[in-house]
């Protein structure tokens, strides 16, 4: 019988404003007078909730927002969207972001304004929000460090998406070290399987590393070293929300048991066509239309 599982994702949402430009501004003082955008809910934690809850993974998200308009307008939204979530507020108002975005698929991102790294957090709420769950993402959000050592507490699987890291970063260690299993991008390391090997090398169960239009690689504690192609043919739209549905449809397949081939796919097509759309995750993504694509793009 297939396990059934919940999963608690800590952190976060924020509210963004997103503007399109044929290319980026060159860097000098100019105005520019008219521009396509639209606001909605962001973050890296609202993207996995959502994925999530389209693909029918049971999951809730814990987050901070502002008691204010940007706040009610996020909790609104997940509510809207059906995503499950608990609030902490944050005396420092919500966090505000705005995301320029090129026609390929390139972002300048402004942090307007950002989360409180500390938080009166309601433990008791979060400690049983954990307890529930069987499998934890950890966001790299810095509130979000106050409330690691309940999560390894808890002795339950946890994933951490560590984005674009370096390789160095500092910042990030408390939640690699917190973490089992591991995805980031290429972005900022170049020389990605060094670092890959040595995570594995430290105990991780499995790593992924994504590479944008050129796929992503995968190392397991065996050894087990894949690849895989992006799906392709899909026209850009908007970038955001990319890599956290790759890590969604991931895991998806992952807590599925499918193999890491199949999940490795799915994270493909999630990431895909999230870019395919001006949402942060496609309007219509769903377990079926995620297998349907899977084998329109990869075949059986």
């Amino acid at each position: 019988m297939e396990q059934v599982h919940k999963v608690a994702i800590i952190g976060g949402t924020t509210y963004d404003h997103i503007v399109y430009l044929p290319s980026f501004p060159v860097p000098s003082p100019h105005t520019i007078h008219k521009a396509i955008f639209h606001e909605t809910t962001g973050s890296t934690g609202f993207g996995k909730a959502l994925a999530l809850t389209k693909l029918g993974i049971d999951n809730t998200l814990y987050s901070v927002v502002g008691d204010d308009y940007y706040g009610n307008k996020i909790m609104q939204s997940l509510k809207d969207q059906g995503v499950k979530a608990i609030f902490d507020t944050d005396p420092a108002g919500t966090e505000r972001h705005i995301n320029i975005m090129d026609v390929n698929g390139g972002r300048i991102s402004i942090f307007a304004t950002q989360s409180s790294e500390n938080i009166a957090h309601n433990f008791p709420a979060i400690e049983k929000l954990l307890d529930e769950s069987t499998v934890i993402v950890l966001n790299i959000i810095a509130y979000c460090r106050n409330l690691i050592l309940l999560v390894k507490k808890c002795n339950k699987p946890v994933w951490t998406d560590l984005h674009d890291y370096d390789g160095t970063n500092s910042y990030h260690q408390d939640f690699i070290d917190a973490s089992q299993f591991i995805h980031l991008s290429s972005d900022n390391l170049p020389n990605y399987r060094p670092a890959m090997e040595r995570f594995i090398k430290e105990g991780k169960e499995l790593v992924i590393c994504t590479h944008g239009k050129q796929g992503a690689s995968l190392l397991t504690k065996n050894g087990e070293w894949l690849e895989q192609s992006i799906a392709e043919g899909i026209s850009i739209v908007d970038s955001n929300g990319a890599g956290d549905s790759f890590f969604s449809g991931f895991l998806y397949g992952y807590l599925k048991s499918y193999s890491l081939r199949k999940c490795l796919q799915y994270g493909a097509v999630c990431g895909a066509y999230a870019v395919a759309s001006p949402t942060l995750v496609y309007e219509d993504l769903s377990p079926v239309f995620l297998e349907e694509k899977r084998i329109a793009h990869f075949g059986k």
